[in-house]
């Protein structure tokens, strides 16, 4: 994923709707935001050396050039992407974890079960025309699975994707063998100043559609608002705290009772403001590195795949 604009030719225009990031800390409306805030084009010039009308999470908008901003680029949502179909891959799992509402601290007595896991696939696999799939799933009565391919979840990891970077920080791991064992203990690598921006880009998406949707029918569903709060929740105490709080049955109460439908739209984005403000003060502050620890995660994907290739020779 490439956060820079510089690298655009200068007869390129930023379209309403994109994300971009402050270059550098500047006061907007009256109050400092810092570098790495993320906001969306709303209106476009016509060039590159007039600035752009942008929008902030909490509504406010600021002009800003061109070489003020840098375009955030990547997949801004939680979900997961659309499984490539391939063959099973179940006995190369290495590490494999429940996540959903068991892990938040927000399960009922209907929750399904969710797990997550990461899988290593033969060199004979990579060898052949056909190439393993990034991703695969499995469902059962009540249990849905997704394991993702090794490199797969290491790039995404890097990118601070917060599926992720919970699946790493789950406190009960369900399965882990040396190589799963081994991902387990640099998950400090993939941690980095990059998770505000990618946590900041999935809340004002998530927001916006919410908010397009109450426009047009009055409804929005209260899943999506509880996660965007339970988001924020979890990112500020990753940014205070170096690690990714995934129970967050500390705040159960207030998130289900978004889930259930008992706070309006107008509540929700409220809490969502409150929250975010937190959110870029945490990040004002953060001790985490402005990048993550590449070499790490590949040393790790290196051995991680020398050691699979092993095993297939000696089959």
């Amino acid at each position: 994923m490439s956060d820079r604009a510089d690298h655009l030719p200068p007869t390129f225009l930023l379209p309403p709707g994109t994300q971009v990031v402050l270059r550098a800390a500047r006061r907007v409306a009256g109050a400092a935001r810092p570098a790495g805030s993320v906001a969306e084009v709303v209106e476009a010039p016509a060039t590159n050396d007039r600035p752009y009308l942008v929008r902030f999470l909490d509504g406010t908008t600021a002009r800003l050039k061109f070489g003020e901003l840098l375009v955030r680029r990547g997949d801004h949502s939680v979900e997961a992407p659309a499984a490539t179909p391939g063959p099973d891959v179940s006995s190369f799992v290495v590490y494999r974890v429940t996540v959903g509402s068991r892990a938040f601290g927000l399960a009922t007595d209907g929750s399904d079960e969710d797990r997550r896991g990461v899988y290593v696939a033969p060199a004979e696999w990579h060898w052949s025309l056909t190439k393993p799939p990034e991703q695969a799933e499995a469902t059962a009565p009540g249990v849905e699975e997704v394991v993702w391919e090794v490199e797969k979840f290491v790039r995404l990891a890097l990118q601070a994707n917060p599926n992720i970077l919970e699946t790493l920080w789950v406190p009960v791991v369900s399965f882990a063998d040396e190589t799963g064992e081994e991902l387990r203990r640099i998950r400090s690598a993939f941690l980095s100043r990059h998770l505000y921006r990618t946590y900041s880009g999935y809340v004002l998406s998530q927001l916006n559609l919410i908010e397009k949707r109450v426009a047009r029918s009055g409804t929005f569903k209260p899943k999506h608002a509880m996660h965007l709060l339970r988001l924020l929740h979890s990112g500020t105490h990753a940014l205070e705290h170096g690690e990714v709080r995934v129970d967050v049955g500390g705040h159960r109460d207030e998130l289900l009772a978004v889930r259930r439908g008992e706070r309006t739209f107008a509540e929700v984005k409220t809490r969502a403001l409150e929250l975010d403000r937190r959110f870029q003060e945490a990040f004002t502050r953060t001790r985490l590195p402005e990048r993550p620890d590449a070499d790490a995660a590949n040393r790790f994907l290196i051995a991680a795949r020398r050691r699979r290739a092993a095993e297939s020779l000696k089959g």
